[in-house]
């Protein structure tokens, strides 16, 4: 086919290029949201816009933003997830590629002896042993007619924007991990001193009684009484020791460090954090814009409505361009010769015409998927407002607790104080002593208990808003961008 016969069949494909993809274009689902949380916001929380870029400072703890930082710099999980990220946008390159020709060359020489029994025809002077030098470039161009580059540009630009969300759904868990360890290492020890102080006390108790005793002035069960109070109280200690060292080895490993590495750092008795007065949350609407595995669930299911398109593409046919130009000659002294010119073009067609059972078969799969991803979508809307509901009603209800037991504490202070002065004078039983040790004590334990407990529902609830993964990002841009 000569050039003038060909340009009108090539300019009738490149007309095609400007054809429809196939399959369903896709739409962000419509998700309604209520005006307003249905949990009273009694723990201090208010509908302002939501403030939970770098919500662990609220806690004004140095030290828990040391750990921030260095977790964020250093987490495995983490490093796992940007290399997910960069694998993604390379996929998205590779099929932004596939719009472009494939081009191609190579260059050979050959020695070759033809056989002269195997010549149907031999001619006088007929070389049978002869040199073959060859060089040429060849290009294939696939048009994409019916859109099926297209939608696998989509999809894979989906896809990416789905690891990019789960980058930051990862950074948004690793955060509260980190925080929540931090508070058990602090409550813990908090509720250590709180033990050893009791040890001392019930020790001054035991002294007391068995002076008493070698006086005669009581038996022997109240020093037996306030030496087994004693040991109840000492038992609790290696517990606590336990999830002390299990905290802090937790954060180690968070931090992509030895178990151990974070010891000598944490091993002073240091106050759990405050919780900030008032903690602004927003409206449910701002959550589905902000929690990135509500984003992540839509971007998969954008590349899901994508990939219906794809397959569809199957059951049409394929146009592609495709051209060889080259040199080629026997002799090398007149390789680069006119004459040794040669050159090939044309356009191509396939169609998968006896093969469209297992194309139809593949559309089903793809749809099916589709509504997985859906209802992947719908059902983790769902799990959002529930975290944030039930981070609501923690907050506000362990912060009552709180204030109960703190009230405990004071009354089993001065109920001790009373039975002992009682007991000192010979006008009280020691079993009322010995009860009011083991109240306060018990009261204390849960009194810090719950002040860690408020503080672990605070972060549960800026989890739950989906915060921390904004700008803490930015400054890892050198190592997520490729």
């Amino acid at each position: 086919m000569n050039t003038r016969q060909s340009r009108p069949l090539l300019a009738g494909l490149l007309l095609l290029v400007g054809g429809c993809a196939v399959g369903p274009n896709y739409h962000p689902p419509h998700t309604a949201a209520s005006a307003n949380w249905s949990e009273p916001q009694l723990g201090g929380e208010t509908n302002r816009p939501v403030q939970v870029v770098e919500w662990w400072k609220t806690f004004n703890d140095p030290e828990l933003d040391s750990l921030i930082r260095r977790a964020v710099q250093g987490n495995q999980d983490l490093r796992l997830a940007e290399a997910r990220l960069r694998e993604a946008r390379a996929t998205r390159l590779h099929a932004a590629w596939d719009f472009a020709p494939t081009i191609g060359s190579s260059a050979s020489y050959t020695r070759e002896k033809l056989s002269h029994n195997a010549l149907q025809f031999n001619f006088p002077g007929q070389k049978l042993e002869y040199d073959l030098y060859d060089a040429h470039f060849d290009a294939t161009w696939e048009i994409d007619v019916f859109g099926s580059k297209r939608r696998t540009l989509e999809e894979a630009t989906a896809s990416m924007g789905a690891s990019q969300e789960d980058l930051r759904d990862v950074l948004v868990t690793l955060l509260g991990d980190v925080a929540r360890n931090y508070l058990e290492v602090r409550g813990a020890q908090q509720r250590l001193v709180i033990a050893r102080n009791n040890i001392k006390a019930q020790s001054d108790s035991i002294e007391l009684t068995q002076a008493r005793f070698k006086a005669g002035l009581t038996s022997e069960l109240d020093v037996k009484q306030a030496q087994a109070l004693l040991a109840t109280t000492e038992a609790t200690v290696p517990t606590m020791q336990t999830t002390l060292k299990q905290a802090i080895h937790e954060l180690g490993v968070l931090l992509g460090q030895e178990p151990g590495a974070l010891l000598a750092e944490l091993s002073r008795d240091e106050p759990i954090p405050a919780t900030p007065p008032s903690v602004p949350v927003g409206l449910p609407s701002d959550l589905l814009r902000r929690r990135p595995d509500v984003r992540r669930a839509e971007r998969q299911l954008a590349a899901a409505t994508a990939q219906i398109g794809v397959q569809t593409a199957e059951l049409f046919p394929k146009f592609s361009l495709g051209g060889t130009a080259g040199l080629q000659s026997l002799s090398a002294s007149d390789w680069f010769t006119g004459g040794s010119r040669y050159w090939s073009m044309g356009p191509t067609v396939t169609w998968r015409l006896l093969d469209f059972g297992r194309i139809r078969a593949q559309i089903k799969v793809a749809d099916a998927q589709q509504e997985q991803a859906l209802a992947t979508y719908e059902q983790t809307v769902l799990i959002s407002f529930r975290d944030v509901e039930n981070a609501l009603v923690a907050y506000a209800n362990e912060q009552t607790r709180y204030q109960a037991l703190n009230e405990s504490v004071t009354a089993n202070r001065r109920a001790l104080e009373i039975a002992n002065e009682l007991y000192s004078k010979g006008l009280g039983d020691f079993l009322n002593v010995l009860d009011s040790e083991r109240s306060l004590f018990g009261a204390e334990d849960q009194l810090v208990d719950s002040q860690r407990t408020v503080t672990e529902n605070l972060v549960a609830l800026y989890k739950a808003l989906g915060g921390g993964w904004e700008t803490t990002l930015l400054a890892k841009n050198n190592r997520t961008n490729p």
